[in-house]
């Protein structure tokens, strides 16, 4: 059997982390990165989820390479698309023109071809080495210790054997842990486990997680008919109706997470109501020489696709296919809903000119190679980030809780989906706050570090620490606290706990651009 050996392995090559084979790369050190599609870049690429970020990006609150990497997506329309001349002096172009949080909101196969351009020259100096459609089957450990994991191609079968004195867990669903046996927990953990005011009350249900999605992306062209087949579960799907949802789920109503109330959106924007085609709109074709694009082009991650009647953590096989099948079919059934029965504000029936682009996914079924997960396997961490750290309702005064082995910052509210356990949105104010290094340091296993989604939150804290720029410099401080540890041959907990080795790595962050807190001025 193949054998490769690395300083790092990092398992998965999402938007976690990318991050972190940059950071150890930048440091030196040799790294093998592998990814479970043909696409790096979790999140920005295989799941097309535009970046979700916070008021002040454009200032502060993220990494320089995070930074670096939204500079890349805006020079990559400006030097390669024939951009009008407002676009072009736009001070920070967004070329989908997305509302919200969506600041530079573009297609996944941009953010894919800027990721490849970052991570270039290490993969050409032979300093780092990324797999993909390489999957983790197995993990070896020895007492505290994981000591290989097993990777198999799912292409020609081949395991492939991995060992590095680190491992990096950046796969969507934490799926190292299990293997290598290091202690997590998934679901919702109840009041008496975290005293968190909307923790579940009674039994914890590990699992009730948040609704994971099939995004696609279309764009339309009024007068043609691009009409899907008719999807296998249609008939179910559009008489599905959620007790907790104001009407059938493939409707134009949704609920205000933060309120509950009933929301009818527009599909196009009307200047009154809000429109699903702006929330993640990825190009403006306004933004582009006429003739450029025929249609804009738009992301399909909205309340009415997502997928909440069952888990595919920590569930039997075929559960986890049918759910994955399920979600499918929900995603299909929402388009050709859209393209057949929708109502219109002309009073008439269907959008048969939506085309699902499949050319921008990269997949031949039109929908994102894997689905966008908010909510993986966390581990048993040092520090578990709670909803008393950083809500306002817990924390008069309007600062979050202050870690003093923080590794980077971020903001963006409590945001939970509905779940698995059918239970409605949990939205509720967060404070701007800081990532812990305690949450990335496993209560007992050595030499495995969380770099994505996986770190030591709860149900509730998971919803405000699960979105890019977090993400991103979540990865990064560990790839950053694999470097250090190799280089001066310590444990990542020796680093939390002894000040002066925690002092000369937050100073390596620091040199690296990463904020360790927010500035003393800012409005919530």
């Amino acid at each position: 059997m193949k054998q490769l050996h690395a300083d790092v392995v990092i398992i998965g090559g999402g938007t976690g982390g990318c991050a972190a084979a940059l950071a150890c790369a930048k440091m030196g050190k040799k790294v093998l990165m592998t990814e479970e599609t043909d696409w790096i870049g979790g999140q920005l690429t295989s799941q097309a989820v535009p970046p979700d970020e916070h008021t002040w990006i454009e200032q502060f609150g993220c990494t320089a390479s995070y930074r670096q990497f939204r500079n890349r997506v805006r020079d990559y329309y400006s030097r390669n698309f024939p951009l009008t001349a407002a676009a072009r002096s736009a001070l920070y172009l967004n070329p989908g023109n997305a509302t919200g949080s969506r600041r530079v909101a573009h297609e996944p196969r941009t953010a894919l071809a800027v990721l490849n351009d970052m991570l270039a020259p290490y993969i050409h100096s032979g300093t780092l080495i990324v797999l993909t459609r390489y999957k983790c089957v197995r993990a070896e450990t020895s007492g505290d210790e994981v000591a290989a994991v097993h990777v198999r191609s799912l292409d020609t079968g081949d395991e492939v054997v991995l060992t590095a004195p680190y491992f990096l867990d950046a796969t969507e669903e934490g799926d190292v842990l299990p293997l290598a046996g290091v202690e997590y927990v998934t679901g919702s953990e109840s009041v008496s486990q975290t005293g968190e005011p909307h923790a579940l009350e009674g039994e914890a249900d590990p699992q009730d997680m948040q609704a994971f999605t099939y995004c696609f992306l279309v764009d339309h062209l009024e007068g043609e008919d691009f009409t899907i087949p008719k999807p296998a579960q249609y008939d179910f799907w559009r008489e599905y109706q959620a007790d907790f949802w104001p009407d059938k789920q493939l409707s134009w109503m949704g609920l205000v997470p933060h309120t509950l109330e009933p929301v009818r959106y527009s599909f196009f924007p009307d200047g009154k109501s809000f429109s699903l085609w702006q929330y993640r709109r990825v190009i403006d074709r306004s933004l582009f020489a006429e003739g450029t694009f025929a249609s804009d082009m738009t992301i399909v991650n909205w309340p009415q696709n997502d997928y909440w009647l069952g888990s595919i953590i920590d569930v039997p096989e075929e559960e986890r296919i049918k759910h994955l099948e399920n979600a499918k079919q929900l995603s299909l059934s929402l388009l050709y809903w859209m393209q057949t029965e929708a109502p219109r504000p002309d009073g008439r029936y269907g959008y048969p000119g939506l085309r699902l682009r499949k050319d921008a996914v990269g997949t031949e079924d039109g929908l994102a190679k894997r689905p966008y997960i908010r909510e993986a396997r966390r581990i048993r961490a040092e520090l578990t980030i709670l909803e008393q750290h950083l809500s306002p309702a817990c924390r008069p005064g309007l600062t979050a809780e202050d870690y003093p082995d923080s590794v980077g910052i971020g903001f963006y509210g409590i945001d939970l989906h509905p779940s698995t356990g059918l239970r409605t949105y949990i939205d509720i104010p967060s404070l701007p706050f800081q990532i812990p290094l305690g949450s990335l340091i496993p209560v007992r296993v050595n030499n495995l570090l969380p770099a994505c989604k996986n770190i030591g939150t709860t149900h509730i804290t998971n919803g405000c620490y699960r979105l890019h720029p977090v993400e991103w410099n979540i990865g990064e401080a560990a790839g950053y606290l694999a470097a250090y540890c190799v280089e001066h041959g310590v444990k990542p907990r020796e680093v939390r706990n002894d000040k002066q080795k925690l002092e000369d790595y937050q100073s390596i962050l620091v040199q690296a651009g990463v904020e360790l807190k927010w500035p003393s001025i800012h409005a919530v």
